[in-house]
């Protein structure tokens, strides 16, 4: 197995600090299922403080929080509208489709955000021929779309028209955190116009595992429902919850460094000649190189970087991305410039 000494394929890359091992070593467990476990229930919490919503629930996996999500929601037959480039429609093994019984109905945009007029376009009338639109999912921040950053205006316009429709609200908020410090408005503002909302631990906040799902009271004990048919259910959560405590309490106003540390590697490589950087500047921590014109494919820029132990995505012959994150810090930043400019310019 290669030995990435810089990692940015992605910020699920991180890996839990001694600190965090230890604050995992040490946490009160209980059984979950039983609502006995004292560390898993203060994250859930916490969580549902920080998203300003009533309740809260564990799940291994983000995949799992938007899949959930989708079951409470919708039945067999319903329609999400989305983003073209959206992770539940790309990027989550179809699940929404092959478990849920959905159908997406998406929106093209480069970045990843729409207007609530595109979701009043798409919004179908009620007809006995015609799928039922049902839910309306955003993603924060978008992934495909470089990191960019939903404004609360433009949440609060979508939710609007959601609602003038009769549609659900659903945040994938796998990135929420990044959009929180970049915007200088707090999570639970960004959550504050959508139904039900998540946040991914295993990213940015430098966890192993794990996700929490918030929303209504009434929605979580619908989620746990489908957490055991899902197989999600666990016993001694808490030791995985312990992270997530540790996370929220040290890890999310650091994601100003990575958001610097993208623009930085940005800023470093954006005039070798054929590159192209999108997004230019970087909102967040993540951005692509489209490396058409170099007169190179992107898996012989990766294969050069990586004997100089670097690795960045491959999304496809001409497309490569970059994440920043804990793990990586400055001078790493630093050496990667290098590394890029040698693999593609020679």
């Amino acid at each position: 197995m290669p030995d990435f000494t810089i990692d940015l394929v992605s910020d699920t890359s991180t890996r839990p600090s001694k600190d965090m091992l230890a604050a995992m070593a040490a946490a009160p467990t209980g059984d979950e299922q039983r609502d006995e476990d004292p560390t898993t229930l203060a994250l859930c919490e916490e969580v549902a403080d920080y998203l300003g919503k009533e309740a809260a629930l564990f799940l291994p996996s983000g995949t799992m929080c938007n899949l959930i999500a989708f079951l409470v929601h919708c039945r067999p037959g319903d329609e999400i509208i989305c983003a073209s480039n959206a992770h539940v429609f790309g990027s989550e093994g179809g699940g929404a489709a092959a478990v849920a019984g959905t159908q997406f109905r998406t929106i093209l945009t480069p970045d990843g955000i729409f207007s609530g007029a595109d979701v009043a376009a798409l919004a179908r009338p009620l007809r006995h021929r015609s799928p039922r639109s049902r839910l309306v999912s955003v993603e924060q921040t978008t992934n495909r779309g470089g990191g960019a950053v939903w404004p609360v205006d433009m949440l609060a316009d979508v939710a609007g028209a959601a609602k003038e429709a009769g549609l659900i609200v659903h945040m994938d908020g796998a990135r929420l955190p990044n959009a929180a410090i970049a915007s200088g408005r707090p999570a639970a503002e960004h959550a504050a116009t959508v139904d039900t909302v998540w946040i991914d631990f295993s990213k940015g906040l430098g966890c192993p595992v794990g996700g929490a799902l918030a929303g209504s009271r009434d929605f979580i004990e619908a989620a746990w429902t489908w957490k055991h048919r899902l197989g999600g259910a666990m016993r001694q959560s808490g030791v995985l919850a312990a992270a997530g405590r540790y996370a929220l309490k040290h890890n999310i106003e650091r994601l100003a460094e990575d958001h610097a540390n993208a623009a930085a590697l940005a800023a470093g490589i954006e005039d070798i000649p054929g590159l192209e950087i999108f997004p230019q500047t970087p909102e967040t921590n993540i951005f692509f190189l489209n490396v058409g014109g170099t007169g190179k494919t992107a898996p012989e820029i990766a294969a050069r970087m990586a004997e100089e132990g670097l690795r960045l995505g491959v999304e496809n012959p001409t497309r490569m991305r970059a994440v920043t994150h804990l793990d990586v810090d400055r001078a790493g930043i630093e050496l990667a410039i290098g590394i890029i400019r040698r693999a593609i310019s020679g």
